[in-house]
């Protein structure tokens, strides 16, 4: 590139980015103070952490999840932070619970102002281990579940002129982990949606934020299923999980998220080990291609029970010393992971 061509990219960067400080200047501050708030998979985990930071904040709650007992205790404790959340036990992946739901909801709060897709699955094991069935259900709930959501409440958001909806995605659908291939499509999928849909909305008023976080202290690893050698998989995963310098705590990341959904930000990856790993699969494809190979042949074979499931709670691995997997255990206890039947 000549002397050039290198001062018209240096001004066009310079253009470009007092453009964006100044749009980010004099965007308005959002209070989510009185806002009509859906949250799907809003029962446990990052869920239940979101509810409760926005009912601190002063939002009017509804969640849903397909589980009613699961319901009823995020109910108390939803309580024990000072609301009283609407619940509505829901299947996001049957658009037509979902239209019930959200008329239900916008009968008794009032019309939606603010909807986080943050239901999901994730199924673990080698991809010899996977079916069909593995990829359509990860598809079903992690991308037409979302959608599913934004079909009910996008018509009213665009009569008024106003809304915003936050989709959480995942560092797996940034790069593509090995041993999570549905998950990972399923959440590549998101992303795409969710990007395009904030380009198409924008002239409506609706701000769109797609969140990919990286790991994060939620407790879920018990709730995941595995597949192959269920109990490797699952230990592997829970200490990744578990490790404070690699993970966010599920307060931080809600906090980060509700942050990045008042700012407006078109997206958001949490966890510095999240962006960086997004920015070197972006720069330097070929190297993370080859350090992913790496991991995928340090991961455990696909024997064992095959393309048998198991949940995490039933691959509890009795050779990993406790500490290593405490802080999952304790968010696991703390964010309505466990039934009490399984304390």
């Amino acid at each position: 590139m000549n002397a050039l061509g290198k001062t018209a990219l240096l001004l066009t960067t310079l253009g470009l980015g007092a453009w964006l400080l100044k749009r980010r200047i004099s965007q308005p501050d959002y209070s989510f103070d009185g806002k009509v708030t859906l949250i799907t998979g809003g029962s446990r985990g990052l869920g239940l952490v979101l509810a409760r930071e926005l009912t601190r904040q002063g939002a009017h709650v509804a969640i849903c999840a397909r589980d009613p007992e699961e319901l009823a205790r995020a109910a108390h404790d939803l309580a024990a932070h000072g609301n009283h959340p609407l619940c509505f036990p829901c299947d996001i992946t049957k658009p037509e619970e979902v239209h019930v739901m959200v008329r239900h909801i916008e009968s008794q709060l009032g019309p939606m102002d603010l909807l986080i897709n943050n239901a999901g699955t994730i199924s673990m094991g080698p991809l010899s281990t996977m079916t069909r069935a593995d990829f359509e259900k990860s598809l079903a709930i992690n991308f037409w579940g979302a959608y599913n959501t934004v079909e009910a409440v996008v018509d009213g958001m665009r009569q008024r002129g106003q809304g915003r909806i936050v989709n959480i995605s995942s560092i797996g659908g940034k790069i593509s982990v090995p041993h999570l291939l549905p998950y990972s499509v399923s959440k590549f999928a998101l992303v795409g949606y969710s990007q395009g849909l904030r380009a198409e909305l924008a002239n409506n008023g609706i701000v769109v934020t797609t969140i990919c976080p990286g790991l994060m202290r939620t407790g879920s690893p018990r709730n995941a299923q595995f597949k192959g050698q269920h109990e490797d998989e699952y230990a592997w995963f829970k200490v990744g999980d578990s490790l404070p310098l690699l993970t966010l705590s599920a307060e931080e990341a809600a906090r980060e998220i509700l942050e990045a959904c008042r700012r407006g930000d078109a997206e958001a990856v949490l966890s510095i080990p999240a962006k960086v790993v997004a920015t070197a699969n972006a720069l330097f494809p070929e190297v993370m291609s080859g350090l992913l190979d790496f991991a995928n042949r340090c991961l455990p074979r696909p024997d064992g029970t095959g393309t048998e499931a198991h949940f995490g709670r039933e691959s509890e691995p009795l050779s990993v010393p406790a500490f290593l997997t405490a802080p999952t255990d304790q968010a696991a206890a703390q964010n309505n992971e466990i039934a009490p039947t399984e304390r």
